[in-house]
């Protein structure tokens, strides 16, 4: 039976967070339905390329279109196996969504992944206290906040913390995927 996956984004997700484990998880086998508060399967949602470029933060590009293929309103979260949040500026206002934080919240017993800004969607859904976390460096104030500990690692690295996968940044995604992947096994 193939496992399914839901995967939260908005405009302005981080394209390498989105494209490459979107693609790379259905090659993996696991079916994954991407969907975005007020938009419908077919519709799209814009991107950002974030690189690391020798300045104080990242520097930020316009991206491709990701096409959404599944409807937000229609989501039964109890039909996916786990939950992935890419990074980018979209976690940032997402979680201003009650609804999507009553998702988030409803895999507490599943494995979610979440990549760069992407634990901002997690602190804001109360799911981090007391987990190990790391994240894109700026977002480890509001994992603190959050009651999870920071945990500070190399850019392509990822760490697990019981049903919790987390990374700094899309460099992680080898380590971060395969971690899923181990999860969901």
């Amino acid at each position: 039976m193939t496992k399914k996956i839901l995967m939260i984004v908005g405009d302005f997700v981080e394209d390498y967070e989105v494209m490459v484990p979107f693609q790379a998880l259905q090659a993996m086998g696991f079916e994954v339905d991407a969907i975005c508060p007020d938009k419908k399967a077919g519709e799209q949602v814009a991107t950002a390329i974030h690189d690391f470029e020798a300045h104080q933060t990242y520097l930020e590009r316009p991206g491709h279109n990701f096409t959404l293929n599944a409807n937000f309103d229609s989501v039964k979260t109890g039909d996916y196996a786990a939950l992935v949040v890419p990074g980018g500026r979209a976690p940032e206002y997402l979680r201003l969504n009650e609804k999507v934080l009553d998702i988030v919240r409803s895999f507490s017993d599943r494995p979610i992944a979440a990549i760069c800004h992407g634990p901002q969607l997690l602190a804001a859904a109360g799911v981090l206290d007391g987990k190990k976390v790391s994240a894109y460096p700026a977002c480890s104030p509001e994992v603190k906040m959050a009651g999870g500990e920071y945990v500070e690692i190399d850019l392509d690295d990822a760490i697990c913390d019981g049903n919790l996968i987390t990374a700094p940044a899309w460099p992680a995604h080898p380590r971060w995927l395969r971690l899923l992947a181990k999860q969901l096994a």
